[in-house]
């Protein structure tokens, strides 16, 4: 059995760990805010663009890193800038801009692949889902 992992596993193994981030320290509000985002962040891609989805989680954001627009930006542009651009730690919406069609095409696709994997594991959590008795009372 070999050790190396594929795209698919390496995806999921990064989502689930930041997903447990969030599980281990953030408000119920809070998880129910990035869970509403997460599933629907692969439409918003689609529909929108990369470029746009990331200006507008990071306009959302307000530069606060705890807001959740903030957190899934920041999760997003991790995954990406280590798959993508190979230079972890830099702006990703700012590196993008600049990149050729075919690397925002693949940059695209990567990040379509993993949002999908942030949405499975924010909906496993339930988070961004009405649950009943949920009101605001009861979220923190």
């Amino acid at each position: 059995m070999s050790a190396h992992k594929t795209r698919e596993q390496e995806r999921a193994a990064k989502a689930w760990e930041q997903v447990e981030k969030i599980e281990n320290g953030t408000t119920k509000t809070k998880k129910k805010e990035y869970g509403s985002l997460a599933r629907g962040l692969p439409a918003m891609i689609q529909g929108n663009g990369l470029g746009q989805t990331l200006a507008f989680l990071l306009a959302k954001g307000e530069g606060n890193s705890q807001k959740s627009h903030r957190v899934l930006y920041q999760h997003l542009a991790e995954w990406l800038s280590a798959k993508i651009s190979k230079e972890p730690g830099h702006d990703f919406l700012k590196w993008l801009v600049h990149q050729n069609s075919d690397t925002y095409r693949r940059a695209t696709t990567e990040a379509l692949a993993y949002a999908m994997w942030l949405r499975r594991f924010a909906e496993a959590q339930g988070w961004g889902e009405e649950q009943p008795g949920d009101d605001d009372a009861s979220t923190e």
